[in-house]
């Protein structure tokens, strides 16, 4: 029988690990993971169209969307494929991570994720990608989920939404390669090739998610344990019926005892499963109520939703409410470099800032409601102006503010909550402020647009959430310090 203390004792660290080797090493995956974001959205890797002027002279298509002959819908269909994998396994991982090791559910992801990319590469038909894009969201979702909290577990303590800040930059900055990369490779080459590339790139972080001895989380206990637990239960109990039948037989086991052990142990297993997954779906059931009840917690995923909202839609029609209002020439550069920038330097900030006041949720909630509401202001004032220098430098501001909640707001997800909750926490956030943030606030923005006819009045509306969001994070710090 395995002591019951053991389960909780500490195991000693593996040889290979060290807290900043580690941090090197998501940062490092993350970066591959939106480099792939970025890749994909580029003119190099998802190309074009066949196009036919006035005289009938065509145009050849490129990148994936020429080579498929595919229609702007379709091409649209490849980024909510990638999605609907990333929102459904999300929580599922994070479920998992209850019984089984979190690292190597990871080692799994990375895994799904790099094969995914490889099929992307050799794929044949649209439907073909589409699902292999599907399957890279999934693979990217154990990730999402679990690295965050290894990542809290292992930094320093005065530290912590420092080194959180120094993982989430890896967004922005994968993101920008990723335009790069995919337009490089896929102007250079052959689109397929950028995708190669990734998987070759992801390949050692996978195969190493599997060789290594695997870190555990805090608040769970070792999985091998539990393994040996449960073995010596099913055993005894398989014991005690194999006895009880004996003591039926009287005697007759001896002739027919093999095939009857036999059916009781193959009886006993598939009892054993079925018991497994209910009491998987009773868990999670429980755990998502604990969370659901959680006041910090729903606040803190409500102003993030708001928050997303907005931003989803600034990278989605940024660019094309610049040139209308401003009359942009390079709306493209222009946005997207204000954004890369301010994204990375906004979100190193934010982590540092909160380290210094003094890592707290109340504190977090602070600094997540006074950098809104100020980036809201900002942001605000840049699209009433007529000039564009003056709006180029208090958009830049704007986002500079907005974006130094990305630390702060993924530290109140990991802290609100216990240990062993922390996955699931992250990634119930995910999957809230994609469902109900970034996913619908693009086609509400374009009706919006359609209806009014003045992209002015539209940013205008659109960053006024931004003081929703601000307002929300309020009531958590009011609720925090004056429970």
């Amino acid at each position: 029988m395995v002591p019951p203390s053991s389960s909780m004792d500490p195991s000693p660290p593996p040889s290979w690990f060290t807290p900043k080797r580690l941090l090197i090493i998501f940062c490092v995956i993350n970066m591959i993971n939106y480099v792939d974001r970025g890749a994909i959205a580029s003119n190099g890797v998802n190309g074009s169209s066949e196009t036919c002027d006035d005289k009938g002279i065509c145009k050849s298509g490129s990148g994936i969307q020429g080579e498929f002959d595919l229609t702007n819908f379709q091409d649209g269909l490849l980024s909510s494929a990638f999605m609907v994998g990333l929102l459904v396994a999300s929580p599922i991982f994070a479920s998992l991570a209850k019984s089984y090791n979190p690292f190597r559910l990871i080692g799994v992801g990375l895994s799904v994720w790099t094969l995914s990319v490889a099929g992307c590469a050799s794929a044949f038909s649209f439907w073909f990608i589409a699902i292999c894009r599907m399957l890279v969201g999934v693979g990217e979702a154990s990730f999402i989920s679990l690295a965050a909290p290894f990542i809290d577990d292992n930094a320093p303590v005065s530290q912590k939404t420092a080194w959180l800040a120094m993982f989430y930059m890896c967004i922005p900055t994968g993101i920008a390669l990723g335009y790069v990369y995919g337009g490089y490779v896929g102007g250079y080459f052959h689109w397929r090739y950028a995708f190669w590339g990734e998987a070759l790139l992801m390949l050692p972080f996978a195969v190493f998610g599997f060789l290594v001895k695997p870190l555990q989380l805090k608040g769970f206990s070792p999985v091998e344990s539990k393994k040996a637990l449960a073995s010596v239960e099913t055993v005894s109990s398989v014991t005690d019926v194999a006895d009880s039948k004996a003591s039926k037989l009287d005697g007759r086991m001896l002739v027919g005892g093999d095939g009857i052990i036999g059916d009781e142990l193959s009886k006993t297993s598939k009892s054993e499963s079925i018991h497994n997954i209910l009491n998987q779906l009773s868990r999670f059931a429980k755990d998502m109520k604990v969370l659901l009840v959680d006041k910090i917690y729903v606040v803190n995923v409500f102003g993030y939703i708001a928050y997303n909202f907005v931003i989803g839609a600034y990278s989605y029609w940024g660019p094309k409410a610049g040139y209308n209002i401003y009359h942009m020439k390079s709306a493209d550069m222009l946005f997207g470099g204000v954004t890369i920038v301010c994204g990375i330097l906004g979100t190193i900030s934010g982590g540092f800032i909160l380290d210094r006041m003094g890592a707290t949720i109340s504190n977090a909630f602070i600094l997540l409601s006074g950098a809104t509401f100020l980036g809201a202001i900002s942001c605000f004032s840049a699209f009433c102006l007529r000039s564009l220098y003056g709006f180029i430098v208090l958009f830049a501001v704007g986002e500079l503010l907005v974006f130094a909640t990305q630390a702060p707001v993924n530290y109140v997800c990991l802290h609100c909550v216990r240990p062993s909750l922390r996955p699931l926490s992250m990634a119930i956030s995910t999957v809230s402020i994609h469902i109900f943030g970034d996913v619908p606030s693009s086609p509400l923005v374009g009706i919006l647009q359609d209806h009014i006819n003045n992209w002015r009045d539209t940013a205008l509306i659109l960053t006024s959430i931004l003081f929703l969001a601000a307002g929300i994070w309020f009531i958590g710090a009011i609720n925090k310090m004056f429970p």
